[in-house]
C-alpha cells in the first residue's frame, strides 16, 4: 500500500462556505504529515472527512484502501479531537479502560494499556481523578491516549499539544516517533512551528486548498526563507498550489 490516505478533488460545503475547495492530497504510509494553516482554513474539516464523521459534498476519499467512510477500517484508526471527548464522571484511566474495551481489547489488556499510556502522557498523579477536576492540559493528555489505546495503524491529531507544557510535548513527539517506528501513519494539524519541523512533510493548507507540499527543508528551499512559518507566508501570497519535488504524488 503506497498510500494511506488518499484524497481527491474533495469538496466540503456548510451553506455558501466551500469548507474544503477541490482539494488533494496523498498521504504516504508511515509517514508523518503535518497539516499548517490558519483557523478556518480547513484543517479539521479534512481531518473529519479523513476519519468518516464527515461526507464530501463531492469528490473521493479512500483511507487504508478503503472508500471512507467505511466501518471496516474505523478499528484501524485513532482520531484525537480538538475537544476532549470523555466521560467526565469517570477517571481518566477509566476512561482508557473503557475506550480500550469498545475498541475490542480484553479487559486486561485495556488495563496494561491504560497503564502504559498514563505513565507515557505525564498523567499519573491524576490518573485516578474524574475528569470533570482535571485542567484542560490534562483532559487534553487523556484525550489523546483514548485515541492511541487500541494502537491504530493510522492516527489522525487535530492539534493534539495544545496546553500542554514544553516537556509533556517532547515526550508525546518522541512517542510519535516511536509509534511511526512500529509502522504507524500520523496526520496532525499544529500550529507550532517546532512541531511541523519534526514532520516527514508539510502540506499548508489555505481557503480549503494545498498551496504547498513538501519536507520542511524543501518548502523553506523554495519559498526562499529561512523559517517554516515565512515559508507559509510566502506560499499563501500566491494562487497556485505547489507539489515540491513531485511531492503530491
Amino acid at each position: 500500500m503506497a498510500d494511506a490516505i488518499r484524497v481527491a478533488s474533495v469538496v466540503r460545503t456548510f451553506g455558501a462556505v466551500r469548507a474544503l475547495d477541490g482539494l488533494d492530497l496523498a498521504v504516504r504510509a508511515g509517514e508523518i504529515l503535518g497539516l499548517l494553516g490558519p483557523n478556518g482554513s480547513g484543517k479539521s474539516t479534512l481531518i473529519r472527512v479523513i476519519v468518516g464523521l464527515l461526507r464530501p459534498s463531492s469528490g473521493t476519499v479512500v483511507v487504508l484502501d478503503e472508500r471512507m467512510p467505511s466501518r471496516r477500517v474505523a478499528a484501524r484508526i485513532g482520531y484525537m479531537t480538538q475537544s476532549a471527548a470523555l466521560y467526565e464522571d469517570l477517571t481518566a484511566r477509566e476512561n482508557l479502560i473503557f475506550f480500550g474495551r469498545l475498541y475490542g481489547l480484553s479487559r486486561s489488556e485495556a488495563k496494561r494499556r491504560a497503564a502504559e499510556l498514563i505513565d507515557r502522557v505525564s498523567l499519573s498523579e491524576k490518573a485516578d481523578v474524574p475528569v470533570n477536576r482535571l485542567s484542560g492540559g490534562m483532559r487534553q493528555r487523556t484525550n489523546l491516549a483514548c485515541a492511541l489505546i487500541h494502537r491504530p495503524e493510522l492516527l489522525l491529531l487535530d492539534e493534539p499539544t495544545v496546553g500542554i507544557d514544553p516537556k509533556a510535548r517532547r515526550g508525546l513527539w518522541d512517542y510519535f516517533y516511536r509509534l511511526h517506528g512500529e509502522g504507524a501513519t500520523i496526520v496532525v494539524s499544529t500550529h507550532i512551528m517546532d512541531e511541523v519541523e519534526r514532520c516527514h512533510r508539510v502540506a499548508m493548507i489555505e481557503q480549503g486548498r494545498i498551496i504547498a507540499l513538501g519536507t520542511p527543508e524543501e518548502l523553506r528551499r523554495a519559498a526562499g526563507a529561512a523559517t517554516i512559518e515565512d515559508a507559509y507566508l510566502a506560499f499563501s501570497g500566491g494562487a497556485a498550489a505547489m507539489a515540491i519535488g513531485g511531492a503530491g504524488a
